[in-house]
């Protein structure tokens, strides 16, 4: 009798209900997922239009006489107008020439376009220089945007490593529990056999005392 007071008082210690066991494993276990702030950045610019929209009439001028005179274009049409000026002013055959050789009007010309050409082609090209830093700016803050936004990725996937590692320590420490609990419930099988095996013995030698007292009362 006290060996099943033992077992039982054994037994009562250990839950063995499913719900029992979950809630003694996760006891204790504070699970935080991260609040992730996704932090709101202002909206991607496009340089090009930004820059068009803010082009003046000036610059505009600028940017049609600069790209025509970077062309093959003006350079061919260029060659012919110039080729067409020497060979009138150098070939007298019906008209008398207005500029003849050193072709100094000629000269005079080229450098009049060449000291407007000069500022149209800065103009432009300052212009294009302001570009290309509003450009490089735009890409510095969308690659610290880009950082920012890996650095917020990489803390949230360390946070759930963390939270992995921790799940799996508290597994293998609720299957070390299950086991301890399974051998336990072992030894208490292996007591109430044993414990069986023994009633059943007292049993059968009281059986047999009283079939042998009753012999004993029927000869007397």
């Amino acid at each position: 009798m006290d060996t099943t007071s033992n077992i039982n008082s054994s037994h009562s210690k250990h839950p063995s209900t499913y719900e029992e066991n979950l809630k003694h494993a996760l006891e204790g276990m504070h699970v935080h997922f991260p609040k992730f702030k996704h932090e709101q950045h202002a909206p991607i610019i496009n340089v090009n239009e930004v820059a068009d929209e803010k082009l003046t009439v000036g610059q505009k001028v600028a940017d049609v006489v600069a790209s025509n005179m970077g062309s093959w274009r003006f350079i061919i049409i260029q060659s012919i107008i110039l080729a067409a000026w020497i060979l009138f002013n150098t070939v007298q055959i019906f008209f008398k020439p207005f500029d003849a050789y050193p072709y100094i009007l000629l000269n005079l010309a080229l450098s009049f376009q060449a000291a407007f050409a000069a500022p149209f082609i800065m103009i432009s090209q300052n212009r294009q220089a302001e570009k290309d830093r509003l450009t490089a700016q735009n890409d510095y803050v969308t690659d610290c945007k880009g950082e920012e936004e890996v650095r917020h990725i990489m803390e949230h996937l360390d946070h759930q490593d963390a939270l992995v590692l921790q799940i799996v320590q508290r597994l293998e420490a609720q299957g070390e529990r299950l086991a301890q609990q399974e051998k336990l419930a072992l030894e208490i099988v292996q007591h109430l056999e044993a414990q069986n095996e023994r009633m059943k013995t007292q049993h059968q030698e009281m059986l047999e005392w009283m079939s042998k007292r009753d012999a004993e009362s029927g000869n007397g």
